[in-house]
């Protein structure tokens, strides 16, 4: 099953591709998106590495991967105003289980389209695909444990608290992390 086109009420989700480096530049380099992420990048080149690295992931698991979404287009556009980029990826991080049924969710949001709940209702499209469509067994999330909307996204929509651990990919000295997680069960039966 390739990765497809993902849509809800306000969204389009597309997977991404080579059109959409120049929006994961704006993302990735902007320092109040990236503030709870490890910072922004650099330059270009290191965008265009991490473009790379979330190519080649989408091509591990069926269905999984990496989407820009977008709000729904006026009659007279062709696509919509850029809301950010939704990641759904198979685990993969050093702190992440080795297991090809376990989905890492995760979302960048532009900053102008932060507060209009377009991150609830991605997150909630991305849920549903990851543990009904394919058929994923549990969905991880992990942010920086002082990320206080996201945490509380997580929760709304679902995910329960695991733990809190330092991440074994980040050298500084600042607030640990927290993972949250749903199975597929506990999404079926509450």
């Amino acid at each position: 099953m390739p990765q497809p086109v993902l849509r809800t009420a306000r969204l389009i989700m597309q997977p991404l591709d080579e059109s959409h480096v120049d929006l994961e530049l704006a993302l990735d380099t902007d320092p109040e998106v990236m503030q709870y992420v490890g910072g922004p990048a650099v330059d270009g080149a290191a965008v265009r590495r991490s473009h790379e690295r979330r190519i080649a992931l989408a091509r591990q698991v069926d269905g999984l991967g990496f989407w820009m979404a977008f709000t729904h287009p006026e009659p007279s556009e062709t696509t919509g105003e850029p809301v950010g980029l939704l990641m759904l990826p198979p685990a993969h991080g050093p702190d992440q289980p080795d297991d090809p049924r376990v989905a890492d969710l995760g979302y960048r949001l532009a900053r102008s389209a932060w507060g209009h709940g377009y991150a609830r209702e991605a997150v909630t499209a991305l849920l549903a695909h990851a543990l009904e469509t394919v058929g994923q067994t549990r969905v991880i999330a992990q942010t920086r444990s002082d990320n206080d909307r996201s945490r509380r996204l997580l929760e709304d929509v679902g995910l329960r608290y695991v733990r809190t651990f330092r991440s074994l990919d980040d050298p500084t000295d600042g607030p640990p992390d927290v993972e949250y997680e749903i199975t597929a069960d506990h999404r079926r039966h509450g």
